[in-house]
C-alpha cells in the first residue's frame, strides 16, 4: 500500500511504526475471510482491510475521526486472526492500537461513551474496585431488563452468582517448590481474575510447585495494562505496565528469574509486547527484558510436564459423582477420558501464537481432546469488547456456544478468563481453566466449578 506521510508526521515513532506497517499491507483481502465482524455484519469497512483504508486516511491526513471511522474501529475485537491469515506479514494489532490512542486523543465521545469509558478504567484493573462493582451489578440484575442502554444491562448481566473472596495466595509472597527446585518464576496474578476466579491461580500454584518451581508473587505487580490500552488510554495502560516492570525487574534483579508465568492469554499478549510499548521510553531495555521472560503458563508446563512424577494411585471410589467437590481426596488424580472441548483464546493461538501445547497437556493428562468448527474465531468477550459492542458480541457468543456444544463436550477448556465467562454465560456445559484440569489429573482437587453432579455421562454423537 501507497503512502503520503510527511516527513514531520515520520518523525513521530508510532506514525512511522504504522506507516511501514501500512506499506506491508497489499490488499489481498484473506483477513476478511477470518475477521468475526465482518463475517457477522457483513460491511467492508468491519473488516481488517476497510479498517486499515479509515485508518490510513485518518493518520495521513490528521483528521480529527469522525464518527463513523469511530465506530467501525471500535468494533475491531482486536482477535488478531488477521495477522495469523495475512501472507504479508501485516502487524495489525500494533496498527490499531495506534489509532485507538490516536481517536482517544483527537475524538470527543458522546458524554455516556465518556462516562462508561471512565468507569470501565476506574474499576476493571482494581481487584478490590471490580469486586465491590460485580456485588453491585448482582444485587441490581434484577432491573437489567428496565435499562434502556444495552451496555448497561450487559454489565449487570455479567455478575458471577458466586464471587469468591479475595484469596490470600494473591498478596506479595514466595511460594517454595515441592521438593528440588527446577525453576524460580514469578506469577502474574493479573486484575480482572482475582475478583472473578481464584480457583485459576491458586491451581496454577498447586501444580508448579507440584512441578519443582519456586513462584513469587512480586510486590507491586497488579494490572498489565491491557483493558485500558485496548480503550486507547495510554498513559493509564503505560503507568499501570510500567508498575509490573520495575516489580518484575527487582526480581529478575535479586533471585532471578527463569519465566514471567501469566495464565490469562489476554493479559500475556500485552505482557510479550511491553518491549514495544515503551521502546521510546527510559524503561525501554527493562521492558524487553521482561517481555522476553514472559511465557503463558502453558509453555512453561510443556517443559515441565513430560518429566513430572506420576500422580498418586487413586483410591477406589465410587465414580465421579461420589466425589465431594469441597473435599477433594487427597493425591487423586482427574478421572481419564473425559471429552474436553478447547477453546482456543484469540490472544492464545492468534496474539502468542501457542497453539499445540494446551491441546498436548491435556492429551497427556488423559482427557479426550475435541475442538469446535471454526475455532480460529473469536468468542466475542474481548476485554471489555462484551460491555461495549454487547450486541455484536452476543452473537458471537452463540456461534462459539453451539460449535462447541456440537462436540458434545464433558467440559470446555480455556485459557482465558474473559473467554471463560463469555462462554459459560451461554452453555450448561462446565467451562474450565486447563490449568484447573491439568492440576487435577496430576492430584489436585476436582475443579468447584465441576460441581457435584456426574461429569462424563452426557450422551454423544459421533
Amino acid at each position: 500500500m501507497q503512502t503520503d506521510f510527511t516527513p514531520e508526521q515520520l518523525a513521530d515513532p508510532d506514525t512511522r511504526r504504522s506507516n511501514e506497517i501500512l506499506r506491508a499491507c497489499v490488499h489481498c483481502g484473506f483477513c476478511t475471510a477470518t475477521c468475526p465482524t465482518y463475517q457477522v455484519l457483513g460491511d467492508e469497512l468491519d473488516s481488517p482491510r476497510g479498517r486499515i483504508y479509515l485508518i490510513k486516511d485518518m493518520l495521513e491526513n490528521a483528521r480529527v475521526p469522525e464518527a463513523a471511522t469511530v465506530m467501525h474501529i471500535d468494533r475491531c475485537l482486536s482477535c488478531l486472526a488477521c495477522m495469523t491469515t495475512c501472507p504479508s506479514g501485516v502487524h495489525y494489532m500494533h496498527l490499531v492500537d495506534h489509532a485507538r490512542a490516536y481517536i482517544e486523543e483527537h475524538h470527543e465521545r458522546p458524554w455516556r461513551d465518556r462516562a462508561l469509558r471512565w468507569m470501565l478504567a476506574r474499576i476493571l484493573p482494581h481487584p478490590g474496585r471490580f469486586r465491590l462493582a460485580l456485588r453491585a451489578a448482582r444485587a441490581g440484575r434484577s432491573l437489567a431488563r428496565f435499562m434502556p442502554d444495552p451496555r448497561l444491562r450487559a454489565m449487570l448481566d455479567m455478575a458471577p452468582d458466586r464471587i469468591p473472596a479475595a484469596s490470600p495466595n494473591d498478596r506479595p509472597q514466595v511460594f517454595p517448590a515441592e521438593g528440588p527446585r527446577r525453576m524460580r518464576v514469578a506469577l502474574m496474578t493479573g486484575c480482572a481474575q482475582r475478583a472473578l476466579d481464584t480457583d485459576i491461580n491458586d491451581a496454577t500454584l498447586r501444580l508448579l510447585r507440584r512441578l519443582g518451581v519456586e513462584v513469587v508473587v512480586a510486590e507491586g505487580a497488579g494490572c498489565c495494562g491491557a483493558l485500558t490500552h485496548h480503550m486507547g488510554k495510554t498513559a493509564d495502560a503505560h503507568r499501570t505496565a510500567a508498575r509490573n516492570i520495575r516489580a518484575y525487574m527487582r526480581e529478575m534483579d535479586a533471585g532471578g528469574l527463569d519465566a514471567i508465568v501469566i495464565n490469562t492469554s489476554g493479559c500475556g499478549t500485552t505482557v510479550k509486547d511491553y518491549g514495544h510499548m515503551f521502546r521510546t521510553t527510559p524503561l525501554a531495555r527493562d521492558a524487553a527484558r521482561v517481555a522476553a521472560i514472559a511465557r503463558d503458563v502453558t509453555e512453561v508446563l510443556a517443559e515441565l510436564m513430560p518429566e513430572a512424577p506420576a500422580p498418586a494411585p487413586q483410591p477406589a471410589r465410587a465414580g465421579i459423582a461420589g466425589v465431594d467437590a469441597a473435599r477433594p481426596v487427597p493425591g487423586a488424580a482427574g478421572p481419564p477420558g473425559l471429552r474436553v472441548a478447547y477453546h482456543a483464546a484469540c490472544s492464545l493461538q492468534h496474539g502468542q501464537k501457542v497453539k499445540a501445547s494446551p491441546k498436548r497437556l491435556l492429551a497427556a493428562a488423559g482427557f479426550e481432546v475435541v475442538e469446535p468448527a471454526d475455532s480460529h474465531l473469536c468468542c466475542g468477550s474481548a476485554g471489555t469488547y462484551n460491555l461495549m459492542q454487547p450486541v455484536i458480541s452476543g452473537q458471537l457468543k452463540a456461534r462459539k456456544v453451539r460449535t462447541l456444544e456440537a462436540k458434545t463436550p464433558d467440559i470446555i477448556a480455556a485459557g482465558n478468563i474473559g473467554c471463560m465467562m463469555q462462554i459459560a454465560s451461554g452453555t450448561p456445559i462446565p467451562v474450565v481453566h486447563t490449568v484447573e484440569l491439568l492440576d487435577w489429573a496430576t492430584g489436585g482437587p476436582r475443579p468447584a466449578k465441576l460441581g457435584r453432579a456426574a461429569v462424563g455421562e452426557m450422551p454423544r454423537e459421533g
